[in-house]
């Protein structure tokens, strides 16, 4: 490698939109630093727009739920032996797994076992459930980067070399959300009463979420005449399946407006939020908004995440604070005037609201850590030879 980067080559494999993201503002940051660098292997529009050579795209790892994982098993483990065989005629400087831990720990282990680092950048969540994972994550790890605090003890005991970087979202959202700003853009009137409702970006979580958060929107629409409702969908396909929800409910009439996408500013525009457990509940709390969090899944599959489950908590909120700062409803105890009523808590109690505020704020200045750059010199140490924690 030359002091430039003019000879340095990086493997990487990002999967989903949130890791092509991620992995696309690490590749600036590298670049930065090494600005002849190349980047390869599997990553989605946002890593090719800065350069990144996508030898297959990133949606092809995006499986939705187990038997979407065993129907495919055979077809990425294809990929993913044809990429070992990429980095073996090409030998990179280091490999680069983002996020996607069923795919990549097993080809970090065999990328690390013939001498090339391997560093893996979003902490499995082995602090939720599946802790026996660190031991495969031991063998085939060169370095962790972990978005949260309370991650790193956990690879300090198992004798890991980790380094917490912080949250990407933290840096991107603001600390002081101007909500009147964005419902002005989105043409809301500054004193009206909105909630967000967001039933999940996988059609299998809108499938399972959508029912329910329309009855919610009917409830709150009898009590509360005036207000209404924004619904963020990432995906033609998730607007599909809760458009079909609302004809289904007789809810055509009901006001909600539907956004492709911009959910940071249906969050930000909100009173308060309704949200399914994931990215967007943390979102929700960057964004400083009062939420209820929700989910829902097949029974076997609830039963069996609950069984290896070793938190009391599913929202990133509450396991931030390691307390419950926001109402959970999962699986059965999800029923519409439950969350409606959870929802209307925070809708009466501003003084509960500015409280909750003041938290989330908190823990937005903990995850904003500059986390591009502080991932970007973890790896060149790697690539040095060098020890970073």
């Amino acid at each position: 490698m030359t002091a430039a980067g003019e000879a340095t080559a990086l493997a990487m494999v990002a999967g989903e939109a949130s890791s092509d993201l991620l992995a696309a503002h690490l590749i600036r940051a590298i670049r930065a630093h090494l600005p002849g660098a190349r980047f390869y292997g599997i990553g989605g529009p946002k890593m090719q727009a800065e350069g990144f050579e996508a030898r297959w795209p990133a949606e092809l790892l995006a499986v939705h739920g187990y038997t979407d994982a065993i129907g495919r098993y055979r077809a990425l483990s294809a990929i993913r032996r044809k990429l070992l065989d990429d980095i073996r005629r090409d030998p990179p400087a280091a490999f680069i797994g983002v996020d996607a831990p069923d795919f990549n720990l097993w080809l970090e282990g065999k990328i690390k076992s013939e001498g090339i680092p391997a560093i893996h950048f979003v902490s499995p969540s082995i602090w939720a459930w599946r802790g026996r994972r660190i031991k495969t994550i031991a063998r085939a790890v060169t370095h962790m980067l972990c978005l949260f605090p309370f991650e790193m003890p956990i690879y300090a005991r198992a004798g890991i070399p980790a380094t917490y970087v912080g949250h990407p979202l933290a840096d991107i959202l603001p600390l002081q959300p101007d909500r009147n700003a964005v419902r002005e853009r989105l043409e809301l009137p500054p004193e009206a009463r909105i909630v967000a409702l967001l039933p999940g970006s996988r059609q299998s979580e809108v499938l399972h979420l959508a029912d329910n958060f329309i009855k919610v929107a009917e409830i709150l629409a009898q009590r509360r005449p005036g207000i209404s409702f924004l619904v963020p969908l990432a995906t033609r396909e998730t607007r599909a399946i809760f458009i079909e929800a609302l004809h289904r409910n007789n809810a055509d009439e009901l006001p909600i407006r539907l956004l492709f996408g911009h959910a940071v500013d249906a969050l930000t525009a909100a009173d308060a939020a309704l949200v399914a457990s994931g990215t967007a509940c943390l979102e929700a709390a960057l964004l400083k908004r009062p939420m209820v969090i929700s989910y829902r899944m097949g029974k076997w599959q609830y039963r069996l995440l609950k069984r290896m489950a070793y938190l009391p908590w599913v929202g990133l909120p509450n396991i931030l604070a390691n307390e419950l700062l926001v109402p959970e409803l999962l699986q059965d105890d999800a029923t519409p005037e439950a969350l409606t009523s959870a929802l209307e808590r925070w809708l009466d109690d501003p003084a509960a609201c500015a409280a909750l505020a003041e938290r989330f704020t908190a823990i937005h200045q903990e995850l904003r850590q500059g986390t591009s750059e502080r991932a970007a010199q973890v790896i060149l140490s790697c690539l040095r030879g060098g020890a970073h924690g």
